[in-house]
């Protein structure tokens, strides 16, 4: 085997590789574009196996065994590369989607708006009425922010607080109504993620109040939901 043909094998592979490391975080934040990709995957393949054909006949000659390991050798690498690098991009999230997410939290990611909505229940973060958080809520938040930080870095966040239909009671003096008390709570929350490290200027604090239900179930409806615009 010629220096020239591994020459040509060699830059066909990196190509091949290239062009997988390119795609990766665009197949990561949209399942459709994932599936085309992989699809131009196989053809490149093909498209190898075939160039490889073609250069054994043009040079007419067979490599020796030392050549034919180093080939074998090559493609495996580059075989596992791919086979990694698909792994990674079926791996199950939230939702059971290749998309992105931050683990053991509730996420939902919009592949049109490239939205990655956090949604972390408001039992878990307030008691009722009120817009201080629990002690316990930290751990939930520290994760959150050091994603935020680490894998969100430069993303512009919005922070949407949500609750029941039912009205302010022992705490309606101080808030009024539904909207104050949820506006107040994303704030809280907004306060706590500067605190961690996130930019200010990312962040956005939102109250809805009890207008963007899910469902019936007020346990789901009071809530806060971290939303990411990761494009």
């Amino acid at each position: 085997m010629s220096r020239t043909w591994m020459s040509r094998i060699g830059l066909v592979g990196l190509a091949l590789v290239a062009g997988l490391t390119g795609c990766q975080n665009a197949l990561y934040t949209d399942n459709q574009n994932y599936r085309r990709e992989n699809t131009e995957l196989r053809s490149r393949n093909v498209a190898l196996s075939e160039r490889v054909t073609s250069l054994e006949s043009e040079l007419g000659t067979r490599p020796d065994a030392g050549q034919v390991a180093e080939l074998q050798a090559g493609l495996s690498e580059r075989d596992r590369l791919i086979a990694d690098l698909q792994s990674r991009l079926r791996a199950p999230v939230a939702g059971g989607a290749a998309s992105p997410g931050i683990e053991g939290i509730e996420t939902e990611f919009n592949s049109a708006t490239g939205e990655m909505t956090v949604r972390v229940p408001g039992d878990v973060l307030f008691d009722a009425g009120v817009a201080t958080l629990k002690p316990g809520a930290r751990a939930t938040l520290d994760k959150i922010a050091a994603a935020l930080n680490a894998d969100y870095a430069g993303k512009v966040v919005r922070v949407e607080g949500h609750t029941d239909s039912d009205p302010l009671v022992r705490t309606r003096a101080q808030w009024g109504d539904n909207r104050n008390l949820s506006a107040a709570r994303a704030i809280a929350v907004t306060r706590y993620l500067e605190g961690k490290g996130v930019d200010p200027k990312r962040l956005a604090a939102v109250g809805v109040g009890e207008h963007r239900p899910r469902g019936n179930d007020k346990a789901k409806n009071r809530r806060v939901e971290i939303v990411v615009v990761t494009r």
